[in-house]
């Protein structure tokens, strides 16, 4: 980390810097001992919060618990990059292959609608998010991105994106926008949103607290039981059994603590970096009036926002994953990921090269096995999910909520007719071969990266071999 400029109070990790703005959350009293509820929900980010707050809307008299290792919004929720986005993680294919293409582009519109839900839901709860609804640009830096942005747009007009929900920018109005270093074309979608991630978290679970529901932290649960001989499904923690007439596994990247879910899904690591705030003047070659979010063409890709206090904040994959499943050390992030993020931050933003870093942090996401999130409950079990967001799970999770609350109520409705209901996928491999995948895989990427931004105008076949092996 030599030569990069840091703030005198830099720290890496201590969860995230959304949280050092905001301060830890006090925590809730623990689980007090064995319990029985209508419905329990392992896992206290926002799967699990949206889950509570649109049963609980819906029928008040259930009885709901969330049991939570940490505190709610510990893990990815609290961590994330800010993006309240449309976009939605895995094959359009693939989902299609399951109830036909309308029922994907119906998905994909369910994901537009979700982006303004959330929002609603704020200003309904006074939950201040710093949320401003900006849009998202992807930008192309090199002559293979551009063609992949430009492939891109032509294959989402069949999926459901009118002219009105992605366009291509002009020059001049890409320059008003942004000032990109090295900005070969760019895409805009109005279909996203700027958050403070923390804000959103805490805020969410005050008001699902207020509604009713029993929201226990410091709380692991490290075993769910399915339902047997006409008996309750369980959640086993050290303090006690939940038993209740569901249980939902709202766990994402922290999936493989639990017994017998090793191999679901696999903890994908992402880090992040933040500016300390930036004075008008370098705003001025930056530009970025309008707060939009902003992402590359890369195959081992970034996402940034400005922040409402005039920082950027930029994320990447930087070593993404951890023999074993293992989980990182309280958000702390590796120094040549620091590193990495920063020569990115000054690529594009040349202007922002003296800015200094105050905050650096990392967590887990949720992959699964061909890379498509996914939402399921099982009345004979009482079993259910949701997750896999693969980075996307801002909004996708808002979704599975209200998804979740309609299966929970055995509603036949649009959400729990769109396609990635009830999907089924295959378990990651064993180790060492999970191990040795991942590490090929992005090792594949960054080289096609690399090459693309030498020469040619195609996706480099290392890519190409990436998504081949990780089956993407």
């Amino acid at each position: 980390m030599r030569g990069i400029p840091l703030t005198k109070d830099f720290a890496n990790g201590e969860v995230s810097f959304w949280y050092r703005q905001i301060g830890l959350p006090d925590r809730r009293a623990a689980l007090p001992g064995p319990r029985p509820y209508d419905v329990a929900i392992v896992g206290g980010g926002y799967t699990g919060l949206w889950t509570a707050y649109y049963l609980k809307k819906a029928d008040p008299g259930l009885r709901i618990a969330i049991l939570e290792k940490e505190f709610a919004g510990f893990g990815a929720s609290g961590r994330n990059g800010g993006w309240l986005s449309a976009e939605f993680a895995g094959s359009r294919k693939r989902h299609a292959k399951a109830r036909g293409r309308q029922a994907m582009i119906d998905l994909q519109h369910a994901m537009f609608r979700a982006v303004d839900e959330v929002i609603s839901v704020t200003r309904e709860e006074g939950i201040d998010a710093d949320i401003h609804k900006g849009g998202l640009i992807h930008v192309a830096t090199n002559p293979a991105q551009r063609r992949r942005l430009h492939d891109e747009l032509k294959d989402l007009r069949t999926w459901g994106y009118g002219e009105t929900d992605l366009r291509l920018l002009d020059r001049d109005e890409q320059r008003e926008r942004v000032q990109a270093a090295g900005t070969l074309a760019a895409a805009y979608s109005p279909h996203c949103a700027r958050i403070q991630p923390a804000k959103l978290a805490v805020g969410l679970a005050a008001a699902v607290a207020r509604l009713g529901v029993d929201i226990f932290e410091n709380t692991p649960v490290t075993e769910i039981l399915p339902r047997r001989d006409g008996g309750q499904a369980t959640a086993i923690t050290p303090r006690g059994a939940v038993t209740a007439d569901y249980v939902i596994r709202a766990t994402e990247g922290f999936t493989a603590s639990l017994a017998g879910q090793h191999r679901q899904w696999l903890p994908m690591n992402s880090s992040m970096i933040v500016t300390e705030p930036l004075p008008p003047e370098v705003w001025k070659h930056i530009g970025w009036p309008g707060n939009e979010l902003l992402g590359d063409e890369a195959h081992a890709y970034i996402y940034a926002q400005r922040t409402a206090d005039d920082r950027i904040a930029i994320g990447g994959r930087g070593v993404p994953y951890r023999f074993g499943s293992r989980t990182d050390n309280r958000g702390a992030t590796q120094p040549q990921t620091v590193a990495l993020l920063w020569r990115m931050l000054i690529k594009l933003f040349p202007a922002a090269a003296d800015a200094r870093i105050q905050h650096a942090w990392c967590g887990v996401l949720g992959v699964p096995r061909d890379w498509c999130s996914t939402v399921h409950l099982d009345h004979a079990t009482g079993l259910g999910w949701a997750g896999g967001y693969v980075g996307s799970g801002v909004t996708t999770t808002n979704l599975a909520g209200r998804t979740l609350r309609d299966l929970v109520l055995r509603r036949d409705t649009e959400l729990t007719r769109l396609p990635w209901v009830g999907r089924q996928v295959r378990q990651w491999e064993p180790e060492p071969l999970r191990w040795a995948g991942v590490q090929l895989i992005y090792a594949l990427f960054r080289t096609a990266d690399r090459r693309e931004n030498g020469h040619g105008t195609t996706t480099s076949p290392y890519a190409r071999l990436a998504n081949l092996i990780s089956g993407r």
